[in-house]
């Protein structure tokens, strides 16, 4: 399989990489979304590979690819704004993962989203979990470790599995999240403590106001079901 970051002159070295994917509430796509817009990170970077959907759009007159580098002074955000193409997606994340360990990232953050139906406290909003050559530094030493006996399932899993077999250092911010609609609550959460990590500031006021208005919209529908003899028109 083809994968080639284009240009290959650009260099990595030192950074820390942050990505996340379209899993539960797409927390980690609307988190990476998100901080490529309020950043106004440089489009740096593009992914060359056979499992590029046959998905194109544009933003600004600009044409949007699938696989998108993005850079803010020593972070790197990967956008992935189309998932790989069906059937590939297991071979895609690894090479998307070996090609991070030989590019000389220092670290990488990988967002997803947990079931918040699993939920057992509210005190955290998120768990952490990570690989073991990670040194856990604050803000995330005092964050609640993802519990044992759960399971990540998806890209977060895959990319988690080859860091670890290959020592390398990487954590995942699991942002509890709906699971039947886009949740931007559980990017909030995710922003939050990334913005702690890497010192930058980010206004999460939208994506508050976005959830109250999903929420509310929500809300609104289940009325209109109570009230109802039928829930037929």
């Amino acid at each position: 399989m083809t994968f080639k970051v284009i240009p290959s002159t650009v260099k990595f070295d030192n950074n820390a990489l942050l990505t996340g994917f379209h899993g539960i509430g797409y927390a980690g796509y609307w988190t990476v979304k998100y901080l490529v817009q309020k950043l106004e990170a440089e489009r740096i970077a593009f992914v060359d590979s056979e499992t590029v959907s046959p998905v194109s759009s544009t933003t600004h007159g600009r044409i949007v690819t699938p696989y998108e580098f993005f850079r803010k002074n020593d972070l790197t955000i990967f956008k992935v704004e189309v998932p790989p193409y069906r059937g590939s997606e297991i071979d895609f994340f690894r090479n998307l993962s070996e090609w991070i360990v030989n590019s000389k990232f220092r670290e990488v953050a990988l967002i997803g989203g947990l079931d918040a139906s699993l939920r057992t406290d509210e005190s955290s909003s998120f768990r952490i979990v990570h690989t073991s050559s990670f040194k856990m530094r604050e803000p995330l030493s005092t964050a609640k470790i993802f519990e044992d006996d759960q399971i990540i399932v998806g890209p977060v899993a895959i990319m988690l599995n080859y860091f670890e077999a290959h020592d390398f250092p990487a954590y995942a911010i699991l942002a509890y999240s709906s699971t039947d609609r886009v949740d931007p609550r559980a990017a909030v959460s995710s922003i939050e403590i990334l913005s702690k990590c890497y010192g930058f500031e980010v206004d999460v006021e939208p994506l508050l106001k976005g959830a109250e208005a999903v929420e509310t919209e929500i809300s609104r529908q289940e009325r209109k079901i109570g009230k109802s003899e039928s829930i037929y028109t």
